[in-house]
């Protein structure tokens, strides 16, 4: 029997890491590309702020194909919705076996239902393969599994913005406040994955500055390393 094809959203994270890799372990469904937000002439994950060359060396690494859907720096929800659907259509085209897109949300019901939503016109299928599992459980399985990850957004009216930039380990989870959920599902902060489990090799950064953003979000810039 054919495995089901399917394309993940892919946030260059942890919750995308440990969503591919349970997609990957289970023998009925194939990841036949990753699909990202990138905001155009800042070239970097949307909401996350990674560059884009590294957003294309963990494709690489994961010998994955990357679809991206650009947005503009100041947009509108009617307008990433608009740019989420056209990527939708790129993948109809080149990828006409995939009918599913994956995501890695854990627990919001609201996020679900927004993409539920929004996938309900189209003839594609939302998938959510590490939903409901307990985060606390599944940040250490992310450390113990090996996935070697970074803080890189800390949103500084929930999280200490000291944390900007701190390796996503165990010192890390023995530190947050009880009040910061272990995978940062609130939006507490947000990660990069450079290494682990499905990757080739390891994408080679630097740490770089830490700058906060609109009052309120500490970023950690990454920067790549050319020739590694």
């Amino acid at each position: 029997m054919s495995r089901r094809q399917l394309v993940l959203s892919w946030s260059g994270g942890k919750d995308s890491a440990l969503a591919l890799q349970a997609l990957r372990d289970d023998p009925n469904v194939e990841v036949a590309a990753l699909l990202t937000s990138v905001t155009r002439e800042y070239e970097r994950i949307s909401v996350h702020g990674v560059r884009r060359a590294l957003l294309e060396r963990q494709a690489e690494q994961l010998k994955l194909p990357l679809y991206t859907i650009e947005l503009d720096p100041v947009t509108t929800n009617d307008a990433y919705e608009s740019a989420f659907l056209s990527g939708l259509d790129r993948v109809r085209r080149e990828l006409p076996d995939v009918r599913t897109i994956a995501f890695g949300d854990l627990f919001l019901a609201d996020v679900r239902a927004y993409r539920e939503r929004l996938l309900a016109p189209t003839d594609f299928e939302p998938s959510f393969p590490i939903w409901g599992l307990d985060t606390a459980t599944l940040a250490r399985k992310c450390v113990r599994d090996g996935f070697v990850a970074r803080i890189v957004v800390v949103d500084t009216t929930q999280l200490d913005a000291s944390f900007a930039g701190h390796p996503f380990d165990d010192a890390l989870l023995d530190e947050l406040p009880p009040t910061v959920d272990p995978c940062g599902e609130r939006g507490e902060f947000h990660t990069f994955v450079s290494d682990g489990p499905g990757f080739e090799g390891p994408v080679e950064h630097e740490v770089g500055e830490i700058v906060l953003r609109d009052g309120r979000f500490a970023y950690c810039d990454l920067i790549p390393i050319i020739g590694r």
